[in-house]
């Protein structure tokens, strides 16, 4: 596998704020009150991750971290509609994991096929030129909305293999030596443990059939727990249709290769039941060595499995490898085929669906708080410097119970009341 691999990232996300509405009025010849004509806001830049088949790495995320969408245009006279602003794709390998946390919970999406597409954060809306506020008792409205804020998020990546076999085992057991054999990918070879630190893909081919293998790291006992760097190594082994545990079967490090076989096994159980059941080929490699030959025999009959699924071989020499690697594709053959066609669907966070209008109330440092979807909104999107803004929250806060609610709560004249970034003063004249 050509370049470095890079399995975990953390990266910031802002989508483009919406372009602010306008505030103007008609001017013609011959008409010298024309009136509002202010357009609307474009629509800010959201920002999608999706899965791309020819990236098999994060590590393009190692020099940039930080990405932000356009900006919608601003309205303009004779209501003219802002530009929306662009929006940005950033491709990740199809197996990427995504997640978050919204409202202190965190949520994860699973780009797992190429073309599923996340919408990581959603664009402003752009705001309200001042056509939208004229009435028949008020004709000539001096308000409107800014763009509202686009989401912004961070995220974190984290990429699990879609390889369809798996090649475990002790650290030195020769799992990056068979890899190069059976493919074209060159990982670092060297007589001590933790050679491999990431894992190592490679194409193998077997007559017309092709299929992706990944030599995952050595694990050691506890790795389920996270010991050593487990929970690493681990989650790569999840995708995988197949295993080939390849033991040590010469004991070179003065191991016992039939303690190494169910070390790895339990520890494959522990971290994910069902990864016991899945399909797995034991490899007794190093048959070159006569310390493994002295052992070969009573390995097998230890170990218990069918002949077709426990093969003696040498990584080193290729001895028993070409019989290995037929066996690989024959069971990967019969097994049903992965869903990793191209599935071109656009996915969200699945947040709970929350009613716009809903609100709470809650203590804040030095007054009350006012949460809910559609009254934040309605703040972010409010231009402060215009004295109709005033009146118009006024009436939104009368209308949708919040004063009530705000009265309830104890509020008293003088005291702050904070919606989203406003901090707004109670008055009792005039009800907030």
């Amino acid at each position: 596998m050509a370049g470095e691999f890079y399995d975990r990232a953390r990266i910031f996300v802002q989508a483009g704020t919406g372009g602010d509405g306008q505030a103007t009025f008609r001017r013609e010849k011959h008409v010298p009150r024309g009136g509002p004509d202010g357009g609307d806001g474009g629509r800010g830049g959201s920002i999608y991750l999706v899965a791309d088949s020819h990236l098999n790495t994060l590590l393009a995320f190692k020099e940039r971290a930080r990405f932000k969408a356009e900006r919608g245009g601003n309205g303009g006279t004779a209501k003219k509609h802002g530009r929306n602003g662009r929006d940005l794709t950033i491709r990740v390998p199809p197996g990427t994991v995504v997640r978050t946390a919204i409202e202190g919970e965190t949520y994860e999406v699973d780009l797992d096929a190429p073309g599923v597409r996340l919408l990581a954060a959603r664009g402003g809306k752009g705001g309200l030129g001042n056509t939208h506020f004229a009435s028949s008792n008020h004709q000539v409205p001096r308000i409107a909305e800014l763009g509202q804020p686009g989401e912004e998020f961070e995220l974190e990546l984290e990429l699990k293999l879609l390889a369809d076999v798996g090649l475990v085992g002790f650290p030195n057991a020769g799992k990056s030596t068979l890899i190069s054999v059976i493919s074209a990918a060159k990982p670092k070879i060297a007589p001590y443990p933790f050679t491999t630190l990431q894992p190592n893909l490679g194409v193998v081919a077997v007559g017309d059939f092709t299929f992706v293998a990944a030599d995952i790291p050595g694990l050691i006992e506890g790795a389920h727990r996270g010991a050593g760097l487990g929970y690493d190594f681990l989650r790569h082994v999840e995708r995988t249709r197949l295993l080939v545990h390849v033991v040590d079967a010469a004991g070179v490090d003065g191991r016992d290769p039939l303690a190494d076989y169910h070390a790895i096994n339990a520890e494959l159980e522990q971290y994910q039941p069902e990864l016991a059941e899945r399909p797995q080929i034991v490899a007794l490699n190093k048959a070159d060595l006569p310390e493994a030959q002295a052992r070969i025999a009573d390995l097998r009959a230890a170990i218990g499995l069918p002949d077709t699924m426990v093969f003696t071989i040498s990584a080193a020499t290729g001895e028993g490898v070409e019989r290995l690697t037929r066996q690989m594709a024959a069971l990967l053959l019969d097994m049903p085929a992965p869903q990793r066609e191209r599935r071109d669907e656009t996915v969200t966070w699945p947040v709970p669906e929350i009613a716009d209008d809903l609100f709470w109330i809650e203590p804040d440092t030095g007054g009350l708080r006012v949460r809910g979807r559609k009254i934040e909104r309605l703040i972010s999107m409010t231009n402060f410097a215009q004295p109709e803004s005033l009146m118009r929250i006024q009436r939104v806060l009368d209308a949708s119970g919040i004063s009530d609610a705000l009265r309830k709560a104890g509020v008293r004249e003088g005291d702050s009341v904070f919606i989203e970034k406003a901090e707004l003063v109670w008055s009792d004249e005039y009800g907030g």
